[in-house]
């Protein structure tokens, strides 16, 4: 059976620019950093639609919308931060926009884009379509994939 694929990426220059640290990292990771995140979705079909494409472009302002509410200028903190009732703080005195995720990373990243993508093409193309990965890169040289099951 055929598999065709399309891919849609939310490149550097898009400004998803997001700050985070691994408190757990005993490296120079454990500090407050931040990159314009990158964002590659693979598309996945067995069969092209009626105007022979896997997906729509143009209908994916929801995935770009969660992106911009997640990671355009956010902080995005893990729930079990040590620190994350000082983070909280600096959230309400409207230092930083902070975003509770479970955990910090581009694997989290790009694990958290995968599922949320995998509902929206779901919803939006029933079993003909699938999120095959999503890649994220915080720039050349560091990235993470997650790939469907």
């Amino acid at each position: 059976m055929t598999e065709l694929y399309s891919t849609k990426k939310y490149g550097h220059e898009r400004g998803l620019s997001a700050a985070f640290r691994q408190w757990r990292a005993e490296s120079h990771c454990r500090f407050m950093h931040g990159y314009s995140l990158e964002f590659e979705f693979v598309f996945g079909a067995h069969e092209l639609d009626e105007n022979n494409w896997v997906v729509d472009f143009g209908g994916l302002k929801e995935l770009e919308l969660w992106l911009r509410q997640n990671f355009d200028h956010k902080t995005l903190v893990a729930l079990d931060d040590p620190m994350y009732s000082d983070f909280e703080d600096m959230h309400e005195k409207g230092i930083i926009n902070m975003v509770s995720v479970k955990s910090t990373g581009c694997e989290m990243f790009a694990k958290m884009a995968m599922e949320f993508a995998s509902d929206m093409i779901q919803d939006l193309y029933g079993r003909r379509c699938w999120v095959e990965s999503v890649s994220v890169r915080e720039h050349g040289s560091n990235s993470a994939t997650c790939r469907r099951e």
